[in-house]
C-alpha cells in the first residue's frame, strides 16, 4: 500500500489557489535527453496529463542519464493542477538512514574523513525518487504506472547509446566505480570506458523497474528490491536497514511564493534553499532600478545580493522538521532592503566582514531538470538528482540502482565545505531521518505576459542560474534566450565570482576587480537549463533546452 505523509500543519496549506488562467491549448516538454522528452510526449499522445508525462520523463532519465539522476536518488516536483487551480511541492528528497550520526564522517580527531560522504554506500541517503514517481502517478496522473514506466523499462532491457556527457562523468568517477563490481560491469565492461555511441544494457535495472511498476511503493521499498538494496549496502560498509526503506515518506509541502515587480515566483521551500535565497535576492534587487544601471554596476549589485543571501543560507537553513528557521525575518522585504541601502556601489564587501555562520554546534552540475506543460494547463517543474557525477558510484548487486551521495549535502562539520564549496552549521547537521539542505529550485514565473517553467542542475549554482533566467524573462527574453544566457555566480564562501567567459567582458572584469571582486572564469559552461514558456496573450507555447547539454524541447 502506498504511503503518503503530510504534516498536520501543512494540510491547509498545500492547496494554495493560483491566479485563474485560460488553458494553453498546446503542450510542451523540455528535458535533458531527447529520449526522455519523447517518452513524455508519448504519454500525452496516449491521453495522459503533465503528471503522467513527468513520471515517464523522470524514469527514462533514470535509465539514459544515470550520471545525474535515477531510482537511487531523489528530487522535488513543483506542480500546478489546472482543474483545482492548486500548487503543490512534492518533496521526494533523500533522507538520512536511521543509524546516521552527526560525527559519522569525522575521524577520531574530529576532522573530516576524505571522500567518506562522497563515495560508497555510506554516502547514500534513502532514495526518494521512486516514491515520488508512485505518488505522482497514483494521486495526479491518469495512466497506469506500468504504462508510464514502459519507456524506461524498454531502454533498460534493450539498451541505449551512451553520449559524451555520460562518458565525461565515467572518466571522472572511473576509479571509484571500479570498486563497485556490479556498477563496473554495467558502465566499465572489462574495466574499460565505453566509446561514444556504445549500447548500455541494464537488465537488473529493468527488473527493478518492473517490480516498481507492479508493486508501486512496496515494489521498491519492500520485497526483493529492498532486500537486495540493504544486503548490498551493508555488505559494502553502509548502514541502511529494511526499516529505513519502508519508513520513507513523500511529503507534500506548500510552495514558497514571492513577487518581483508584478512577477509572481512560485518556487521551492525548505529543505530546498532555493526559494528562500531567490526570495531574498528579489527583495534585495527591488531596491535598485536594474535597467538604469551600467553593466558593471548591475553585476556588482547582483553579486553583492548573492553574497548576502548565501550567507543566510549557510547560517539558518535546513530540514524544517528538525530546525526552526527565521523565514519570516529572512523574507521580510525590509530585511534585504536594509542591506541594499547599506551597499557600497564603489566597493565589494569582503565575505569575511559579514557576520560569521560557523558556530559551536549548540544552536548538489550532476543533476537533471525537466519542464512540462499540458494542453489543459497542468504543469510540472522537476529537479531530480543523485548529487555528484554518478552519485556515490556504487550499485548494490542485483538492483541496477546507482546510489546517491546526498549525505554530502549535510554539513559534516561546521564551516567545512562540501563538494560544491558550500558551508553550513548545526542547522544542516546530519541526523537520523533528516533531509539534507538542497539548492534545487524548480520554479514557475507568472505575470501578465504569461508563464515560464524553469529549472536547472548545477549544484550550488542552481539558484543564481534560475535568478538570472527569471530576470531575463522579466525583461522580455524568450525560452531560447533564457537557457542560453551566460552565467555568473557568487555563494558567500569561497569569496569568488565564478563566471562563464561570455558573462563578463574583459573590460568589465577589470572594473569589477577594481571594486574588490575576485573573479574566476570557468573552463567550460555550467548548468543544463530546460524551460517551457506560454505567452497567454499570443497563445504561443515554446520549449527550449540548454545549448550546453544534449536535451530536446518539443511542443505538442
Amino acid at each position: 500500500m502506498y504511503k503518503l505523509f503530510v504534516p498536520a500543519m501543512l494540510l491547509a496549506l498545500i492547496n494554495t489557489p493560483a491566479d485563474a488562467a485560460p488553458a494553453p491549448g498546446r503542450a510542451a516538454i523540455a528535458s535533458a535527453d531527447p529520449r526522455a522528452t519523447a517518452a513524455g510526449l508519448l504519454m500525452l499522445e496516449n491521453g495522459g496529463n503533465a503528471f503522467d508525462a513527468a513520471v515517464a520523463i523522470a524514469s527514462t532519465l533514470a535509465v539514459v542519464e544515470p550520471a545525474g539522476s535515477g531510482l537511487g536518488g531523489g528530487g522535488f516536483f513543483l506542480t500546478y493542477e489546472a482543474d483545482t487551480e492548486r500548487y503543490r511541492f512534492i518533496d521526494a528528497r533523500e533522507a538520512a538512514p536511521g543509524a546516521a550520526k552527526p560525527d559519522m564522517y569525522l575521524d577520531a580527531a574530529g576532522e573530516p574523513i576524505r571522500r567518506a560522504s562522497v563515495s560508497g554506500p555510506l554516502a547514500a541517503g534513502i532514495p526518494g525518487e521512486p516514491a515520488g514517481l508512485v505518488h505522482l502517478a497514483e494521486h495526479y496522473g491518469t495512466l497506469p504506472l506500468p504504462t508510464l514506466l514502459q519507456p524506461a523499462i524498454a531502454y533498460a532491457e534493450k539498451g541505449y547509446r551512451i553520449g559524451p556527457r555520460a562518458l565525461l562523468g565515467l572518466r571522472f568517477r572511473r576509479e571509484t566505480i571500479m570498486e563497485s563490481p556490479a556498477m563496473a560491469e554495467v558502465f566499465l565492461p572489462e574495466g574499460e570506458l565505453p566509446a561514444e555511441g556504445d549500447v548500455i544494457v541494464q537488465p537488473d535495472l529493468a527488473a527493478t523497474l518492473r517490480r516498481l511498476a507492479r508493486g508501486g511503493f512496496d515494489g521498491f521499498y519492500g520485497g526483493t528490491t529492498a532486500a537486495r538494496l540493504v544486503e548490498g549496502v551493508q555488505a559494502a560498509g553502509g548502514i541502511w536497514t529494511r526499516d529505513d526503506l519502508s519508513n520513507y515518506r513523500v511529503i507534500e509541502r506548500r510552495p514558497l511564493i514571492t513577487r518581483y515587480r508584478g512577477m509572481r515566483v512560485v518556487t521551492a521551500p525548505p529543505p530546498s534553499s532555493g526559494g528562500v535565497v531567490l526570495g531574498q535576492l528579489f527583495n534585495f534587487l527591488d531596491s535598485f532600478e536594474l535597467d538604469e544601471l551600467e553593466p558593471v554596476q548591475r553585476k556588482h549589485v547582483l553579486i553583492e545580493g548573492m553574497r548576502r543571501a548565501y550567507r543566510d543560507r549557510a547560517a539558518y537553513l535546513g530540514d524544517p522538521a528538525f530546525v526552526a528557521m527565521p523565514l519570516s525575518r529572512l523574507l521580510a522585504p525590509e530585511y534585504m532592503a536594509a542591506q541594499a541601502e547599506a551597499l557600497d556601489m564603489d566597493k565589494a564587501t569582503p565575505s569575511s566582514t559579514l557576520p560569521g555562520v560557523v558556530d559551536d554546534g549548540s544552536s548538489g552540475t550532476q543533476t537533471t531538470h525537466f519542464s512540462v506543460l499540458d494542453a489543459a494547463g497542468n504543469r510540472v517543474a522537476a529537479t531530480i538528482t543523485v548529487n555528484t557525477w554518478y552519485g556515490a558510484a556504487f550499485m548494490p548487486p542485483g538492483t541496477g540502482v546507482v546510489l546517491n551521495n546526498e549525505m554530502d549535502d549535510f554539513s559534516v562539520k561546521p564551516g567545512v565545505p562540501n563538494e560544491f564549496g558550500l558551508i553550513g552549521n548545526a542547522a544542516n547537521a546530519v541526523a537520523p531521518g533528516k533531509r539534507p539542505l538542497s539548492s534545487m529550485s524548480p520554479t514557475f514565473l507568472e505575470s501578465e505576459r504569461g508563464l515560464a517553467i524553469v529549472g536547472t542542475p548545477g549544484g550550488s549554482r542552481i539558484i543564481t542560474m534560475v535568478l538570472q533566467a527569471a530576470l531575463a524573462w522579466f525583461d522580455g527574453a524568450d525560452a531560447a534566450a533564457m537557457v542560453a544566457l551566460p552565467r555568473f555566480h557568487h555563494q558567500y564562501l569561497p569569496d569568488v565570482v565564478n563566471y562563464e567567459v561570455a558573462a563578463i567582458k574583459p573590460a568589465e572584469a577589470v572594473e569589477l576587480e577594481a571594486l574588490g571582486h575576485t573573479l574566476k572564469p570557468t573552463r567550460r559552461g555550467y548548468g543544463n537549463m530546460n524551460v517551457v514558456t506560454w505567452d497567454a496573450q499570443a497563445g504561443t507555447v515554446e520549449a527550449a533546452t540548454d545549448p550546453r547539454g544534449e536535451g530536446e524541447g518539443r511542443v505538442y
